[in-house]
């Protein structure tokens, strides 16, 4: 009978916890990590899910990995300070930028096989994504401010976008907007990638420094990382900021999976915050994930729900020699 007087206090305390995540969990730890080489540099990774492909780049070159088995199936090499990597699947092509030359380097997706590589007007080519509306690649370049738009079945340069500073990550809505964050400024510019013009620029204030972006189309939110240590949710048709959310230090990538309805941050400090979208209006931090120190960039498998983050997984030691192995760790929440 005593027992039976606590358990209303027992269900509050449990909805309670519900309430405020402290019960939730995503689940998320490495499973495994995928060896690739010996060279310290490293930027963006890239995931093609039509053939289960991750494009790795590392300083030079970029590592192909079949994520069916999780083996290295291709390099693609002679590059010259890689960044990213944009996926033109309907084309059968990869863009890749090389900020240590001012080229953007095309290749087959299926061969690996280098098919051009096209001499921009743009200083430092850094983050480079596709556009499925124009059908165009987009690099932005720190160096020049601004960004070259590439016709992806021809090659052949349609453009540049005048940006007001260093342009970071970009997304697009696939209905006539694309978003990229200036990361010197603390804005978000929104532009228009067919006319190449530039729209509106929003304030991101009081978040400083934004790096990672991502984008759920369908309720027409951006999800900005910043280096303050926070995600800021916009408004995508007003540059209204929605809310603001706690994160790790040094963020560099955000995903969306709109099939789970959550946020990832990786952050340069070992960490992936998980947020969890409760509404479009609504956000709550589901979870902290341990990761390594330095990674800071990742890609998300939406059909297995799997996560990849590049970084240093071994440093050693011998005769007075330092060597260093990177690679890509994968989590998993199963």
């Amino acid at each position: 009978m005593k027992i039976l007087k606590f358990l209303p206090v027992l269900f509050l305390c449990f909805l309670i916890l519900s309430y405020t995540g402290l019960s939730q969990a995503s689940n998320y730890k490495i499973i495994s990590k995928i060896e690739l080489s010996n060279e310290g540099k490293y930027d963006y990774l890239s995931l093609d899910e039509q053939s289960h492909k991750l494009y790795v780049s590392n300083g030079s070159k970029v590592h192909v990995v079949d994520l069916q088995t999780d083996k290295v199936v291709g390099v693609i090499d002679n590059l010259s300070g890689v960044h990213g990597i944009a996926i033109a699947a309907e084309f059968n092509k990869g863009f890749i930028s090389n900020g240590g030359n001012n080229t953007i380097t095309v290749f087959d997706l299926k061969s690996n096989k280098v098919l051009e590589n096209i001499k921009i007007s743009g200083k430092k080519p850094d983050a480079i994504v596709y556009e499925p509306l124009t059908k165009r690649i987009f690099s932005f370049n720190g160096g020049s401010e601004d960004a070259t738009a590439i016709d992806a079945k021809t090659n052949k340069i349609a453009g540049t976008v005048a940006l007001e500073s260093g342009p970071e990550f970009s997304c697009s809505d696939g209905k006539g907007k694309m978003f990229v964050n200036i990361e010197e400024k603390n804005d978000v510019v929104c532009f228009d990638p067919k006319n190449l013009k530039v729209i509106s620029t929003w304030s991101l204030s009081p978040c400083t420094t934004p790096t990672g972006m991502a984008m759920d189309i369908e309720n027409n939110r951006l999800f900005v990382g910043c280096r303050s240590k926070h995600l800021v949710v916009v408004d995508a048709g007003n540059g209204k900021v929605i809310a603001t959310l706690p994160i790790g230090a040094g963020v560099d990538a955000c995903a969306f999976d709109k099939n789970t309805k959550q946020i990832y941050c990786s952050c340069k400090d070992g960490s992936i915050t998980v947020i969890k979208q409760e509404s479009a209006d609504k956000y709550s931090v589901l979870d902290n994930i341990k990761t390594m120190d330095g990674a800071k960039t990742m890609a998300i498998d939406k059909s297995t729900q799997r996560l990849y983050t590049s970084t240093i997984i071994d440093k050693k030691e011998e005769n007075g020699k330092k060597t260093v192995t990177f690679g890509v760790l994968v989590l998993d929440n199963k």
